[in-house]
């Protein structure tokens, strides 16, 4: 089949493989822009309300979910998959007797999501015979009728696939052109439209956008059969199309040349560069092990936010509730109470939901609570964690965080991660500054593989980029690199952060947790930052 034969058809090949099991029936592109009237999704919520409080309970909340996903799989000049669907329905939660229950429909009448309520508020009372305490919500206000919306300039739904294609097929040939022995490239579109409503008297309508375009060049070795790949360096955004207009302003080169991405990613610029720099890492030098000083850009230091404090810092995590996806966590609440010293006194870390062009950001969470940012390292000590509304009392607090998030309308939602971000230097600093002062050291981009323990203490990352730094001058690129650590002395090994002017977000826009698993997506910012004295291994292997 061809390329225009195969876009007409749009259907689901063996490409799907790569996709996580998201639920949902295949729809025509076109129907990715159809609207729910906002009358219809009250009209449903105020079913599931009236019949949820006649039953009993003494709380509910209603989301009715239209969740719309479009992803374009390609490879060198051919398109492997097109995918686009549709999951909607009503979720509805309550609280009986004290105890939560749950229960959601696919039919979108009053009289299903009535009877979802209903079905809601038995389990909630068949569950209370087992609870030992009742559920405590920490008190929310009802905001009324309110809306939300992802400030995007271009809805990536409404542009047309061929454009969007078209895109991508362009990127894979300029890459080949560069140098590249394969090429796959992929765009990832995400629209939560969701509605929310409770007993506290809020209804609360938003449409939540993300995108994210990742791709992977590899360069071979035809004499000697070795090969060596790089991923793109873009970050995923909740942003629209516009996130891919490469403006140059949004552009950061570092002192080597390598060209970093803000709020606007030129793809076909770095798939060149990708190709480029496959090439030189089948020559680059192999890493001698040993201790040094790690120069890492924000597009690498993002996953070791997530990992080292991110998820740590999930109250559930914290209490034991939560083991799933790499365990529970060493910062146990004890460490608060003492403002355990987490890392040195220049890193202060920030939760928030807020920041614009961010994967987590939205204006109320899944509880109908507003998204605010709050401190979580504050002079390098750990001063909170994150929380949900039935979460907030055994911290003291008399509000949730607003961390409260479920993937669909078919799954209940529970505490995740907000955006984690390390706060700029306060003194003007770049990137070549920072260099300059490293004596021996490495710069590291992008990410790579990386492992961690069942509570977050021990950890080995490795990356896309690595570059020797001798002197204050970076010299030559680097492969099979990985950095080990135990993560507060990691953090406290921090020694310089470059000022807000370096300051980019690194995402996760595929976040697996629970059980079952669920998934959501979040930004970590940071501009680049240095990390004193770490223990470099080389991964190379010899089999003979």
């Amino acid at each position: 089949m061809d390329r225009r034969r195969f876009l007409a058809a749009c259907g689901i090949g063996a490409g799907g493989a790569l996709l996580p099991g998201f639920v949902g029936r295949a729809i025509a592109a076109e129907q990715l822009v159809e609207p729910v009237d906002v009358a219809v999704k009250k009209r449903l919520a105020d079913a599931g309300l009236s019949a949820a409080t006649n039953a009993g309970a003494s709380y509910c909340d209603v989301r009715v979910g239209r969740y719309l996903r479009q992803f374009i799989i390609t490879r060198e000049a051919n398109v492997q998959n097109v995918v686009n669907t549709e999951s909607m329905g009503v979720g509805v939660r309550v609280i009986a007797d004290g105890a939560w229950g749950f229960a959601a429909t696919n039919e979108m009448t009053a009289e299903a999501v009535a009877n979802a309520a209903r079905l809601a508020a038995a389990i909630a009372r068949a569950n209370a015979k087992n609870q030992t305490a009742p559920v405590r919500l920490a008190p929310t206000r009802g905001v009324g009728e309110v809306s939300w919306r992802t400030p995007i300039r271009r809805n990536a739904m409404e542009a047309p696939l061929q454009e969007k294609v078209d895109l991508l097929l362009g990127v894979n040939a300029a890459a080949t052109n560069a140098g590249a022995s394969f090429v796959n490239s992929m765009m990832f579109l995400v629209n939560e439209q969701k509605y929310f409503a409770s007993t506290d008297g809020s209804y609360i309508d938003q449409d939540i956008h993300r995108i994210w375009a990742p791709f992977t060049v590899t360069a071979i070795d035809q004499t000697t059969g070795k090969f060596r790949s790089r991923d793109g360096l873009s970050a995923p955004m909740g942003m629209g199309l516009e996130y891919l207009d490469g403006d140059a302003a949004d552009k950061i080169t570092a002192p080597n040349g390598v060209v970093s991405y803000g709020m606007s990613y030129d793809m076909t610029e770095d798939a060149v560069a990708a190709a480029r720099q496959a090439r030189e890492k089948l020559t680059a030098a192999s890493v001698k092990p040993g201790r040094y000083d790690l120069v890492l850009d924000p597009n690498h230091l993002g996953l070791t936010i997530h990992e080292s404090v991110g998820h740590p810092l999930e109250l559930d995590r914290v209490l034991g509730y939560e083991a799933n996806y790499a365990g529970t966590s060493f910062a146990t609440l004890d460490k608060r109470e003492a403002r355990f010293q987490y890392g040195s006194e220049i890193v202060n870390i920030m939760a928030d939901k807020t920041q614009r062009g961010s994967l987590g950001a939205v204006g109320y969470d899944d509880e109908g609570v507003q998204t605010k940012s709050w401190p979580l390292i504050q002079d390098g000590k750990l001063v909170d964690y994150q929380t949900t509304r039935d979460q907030a009392h055994i911290l003291g607090k008399d509000a949730s965080d607003g961390c409260s998030y479920a993937d669909s309308w078919s799954t209940v939602q529970f505490q995740r991660m907000p955006n984690v971000s390390l706060q700029p230097g306060k003194t003007k600093m770049s990137a070549a500054d920072m260099i300059a002062d490293v004596e021996d050291g490495i710069y590291i981009l992008g990410r790579g593989s990386f492992s961690i323990d069942q509570q977050r203490y021990n950890a080995q990352f490795g990356g896309t980029l690595f570059y020797e730094i001798k002197n204050g001058r970076i010299t030559q690129p680097l492969e099979d690199v990985a950095y080990q650590m135990r993560t507060p002395e990691f953090w406290n090994a921090c020694s310089a952060i470059c000022d807000e002017s370096d300051y980019r977000m690194f995402g996760s826009f595929f976040d697996g947790k629970g059980q079952p698993s669920q998934v959501s997506a979040v930004s970590h910012g940071s501009s680049t930052t240095r990390f004193d004295g770490i223990n470099v291994i080389n991964t190379a292997r010899s089999l003979g």
